[in-house]
């Protein structure tokens, strides 16, 4: 049975994707502040593209992340609303996962993803390519300024993707690394495909966000009472 896949840590991506990991119906908007809006319309519209219910699905998997606090919960409390409501299982892979597969790199490359995290700085993750073409993780997600990582990290020759590549560019290719212009955002379809391998292999996907900090918008403390 197909699923629904969507992905909010960059742009607002959904898709149904069908048992054989094609995509039934797929849409994107790169506007970030529109998440909260068009989110529910785009599913509603894929799902009636597609000739199918809530209930003619068999999972929900989410990108999550690591993003921004507001967009990445956007796209996980959607997911968990509308499995829950449907009675669907719900699967998390991580956002950074997706854009290395989307890589394509040859066998042996590594990889590393840099999303921009703002506050000048990057979300990273670095891969391996294996010999079946698949992205595998070298380490855990982290977030840093791209000086750092370059400065932590052997980039010579290494493939950089994701907006954040594209943002500190300069920094990237000082360290030898070969900055990509695409993709820069997480494709729904391969997130689906991600998600599919890794359940069939017997690997557990919580729904755990990764924030990687505090938000950017905070309630200030409140002010202290003078003391006579």
């Amino acid at each position: 049975m197909p699923v629904l896949a969507l992905d909010t840590s960059g742009a607002v991506a959904a898709a149904i994707v069908a048992d054989d990991g094609a995509a039934l119906a797929q849409a994107a908007v790169t506007e970030p502040r529109r998440q909260a809006e068009e989110l529910g319309p785009m599913i509603a519209d894929l799902l009636a593209r597609a000739g199918l219910g809530p209930r003619d699905l068999s999972r929900v998997v989410v990108g999550t992340g690591p993003a921004p606090f507001t967009g990445l919960r956007v796209g996980l409390v959607t997911a968990r609303t509308f499995a829950l409501a449907a009675g669907l299982p719900v699967a998390g892979v991580c956002s950074l996962d997706v854009l290395a597969q989307e890589a394509a790199a040859p066998t042996g490359t590594r990889v590393l993803v840099a999303t921009d995290a703002r506050r000048r700085e990057i979300y990273w993750r670095s891969y391996v390519v294996d010999a079946e073409g698949r992205a595998i993780p070298d380490g855990e997600p982290s977030v840093g300024t791209a000086a750092a990582v370059a400065a932590e990290l052997d980039l010579a020759g290494t493939v950089v993707v994701g907006a954040g590549g594209v943002l500190y560019r300069e920094e990237l290719t000082a360290a030898g690394a070969l900055v990509r212009d695409a993709p820069v955002t997480p494709d729904p379809v391969v997130l689906a495909r991600l998600a599919a391998r890794a359940l069939a292999d017997g690997a557990e996907l919580p729904v755990q966000p990764l924030y990687l900090r505090r938000p950017d918008a905070q309630v200030p403390n409140a002010r202290k009472r003078a003391t006579a």
